[in-house]
């Protein structure tokens, strides 16, 4: 993926094995050149809003996260010039109408549902890379 050569992708994930599957698919298929990742909300706007970012292309981003929860996080970057403009995927184990609904009428790009499988769970981050960032 040529668009990706040089990409920085953040990853908000507060779950270790849904980080550890995320980060192999990526490496694995050549995604991004850095990945950051944060575990909370708070880190991950502290990451946005006090870090130079410049190269940042993506966001993938968990709804149920501690301290800020993702939906508030969406919404920041939604509505902050600096960052509106960052394909941002939801990848996330909520199925609640409200979550989709949120995150969709807030500019995300695109809502994962994470599956169990490993298989699954590969296919849907190299769908959403693929399809967001090409």
């Amino acid at each position: 993926m040529d668009i990706l050569e040089k990409a920085e992708i953040l990853l908000v994930e507060d779950n270790p094995i849904d980080c550890q599957l995320t980060l192999a698919t990526m490496k694995k298929h050549d995604f991004a050149s850095t990945i950051h990742v944060v575990k909370d909300g708070e880190e991950a706007l502290n990451y946005l809003f006090n870090t130079r970012n410049a190269g940042l292309k993506m966001i993938l981003l968990d709804l149920k996260l501690p301290k800020v929860d993702g939906i508030e996080v969406l919404k920041k970057i939604k509505m902050d010039e600096r960052t509106k403009n960052i394909p941002v995927i939801v990848l996330t184990s909520s199925a609640e109408e409200f979550d989709i609904v949120k995150s969709y009428s807030l500019g995300v790009n695109s809502y994962l549902l994470k599956p169990f499988a490993f298989d699954q769970f590969q296919s849907a981050v190299i769908e959403a890379i693929s399809n967001d960032c090409s």
